[in-house]
């Protein structure tokens, strides 16, 4: 995975200095404030410590180096999930990701025994894609194990992965489709291979649409 270590505030200083504008000597509300506030150089919005997006994961932190603090989908509209393989065990991909020198981290890590560990918040943008338009706009899942070892690729694993797609499309209002999720493979400028041709994408869009339904 290619690192996005960009962290300009242009954008953040733009959306302040436009909407100060566009009010004139108009009153901001108080939410219009809050919002402009956590955007102004410097200031870091408020996190709640060990905080999940999906409920049962468990918290491990990513190294700070390896993801960019947002607001999402409030300021980058969140519209893909893009589906990894770790190339290796689980502990080595928590390992490599709270590295600040690795470069890269994914939102998630799904385990061969369907346990899943949250590294990054969905509101921030993790370096997981190696492209930063793509890295932007989604939610970067990893799956242990080897893209030339079908038997990694568990029913647990699977079953746990399609709620947690399933719960993000939902949340975001996306399509569980090949259009919204997709492999990284498919994100442009990037030469991995992953998830491989042994991911089994009927079975995976099948299992998040049940779910969805439910």
């Amino acid at each position: 995975m290619a690192g996005d270590r960009d962290r300009r505030i242009g954008r953040r200083a733009l959306l302040v200095g436009g909407a100060a504008a566009a009010v004139g000597t108009a009153a901001l509300t108080r939410d219009e404030l809050t919002r402009l506030y956590w955007r102004l150089p410097g200031v870091r919005r408020a996190r709640v410590a060990g905080a999940v997006d999906f409920r049962g994961a468990r918290w491990v932190a990513a190294s700070s180096a390896n993801y960019r603090t947002a607001d999402r989908p409030d300021d980058y509209r969140v519209d893909r999930v893009v589906v990894h393989v770790t190339q290796g065990g689980y502990a080595s991909a928590v390992k490599a990701f709270q590295d600040p020198a690795h470069g890269a981290a994914a939102h998630y890590i799904v385990r061969k025994d369907g346990r899943i560990t949250q590294l990054v918040r969905e509101l921030d943008v993790a370096f997981h894609a190696g492209n930063r338009s793509y890295n932007e706009r989604s939610v970067g899942i990893e799956h242990e194990g080897f893209v030339d070892r079908p038997q990694d690729f568990t029913d647990a694993m699977y079953a746990a992965s399609a709620r947690l797609t399933a719960a993000i499309c939902g949340r975001y209002g996306m399509a569980p489709d090949r259009e919204h999720v997709i492999g990284h493979v498919e994100v442009p400028g990037t030469d991995h291979t992953d998830p491989g041709e042994h991911w089994d994408w009927d079975r995976y869009l099948r299992l998040v649409r049940r779910v969805g339904q439910t």
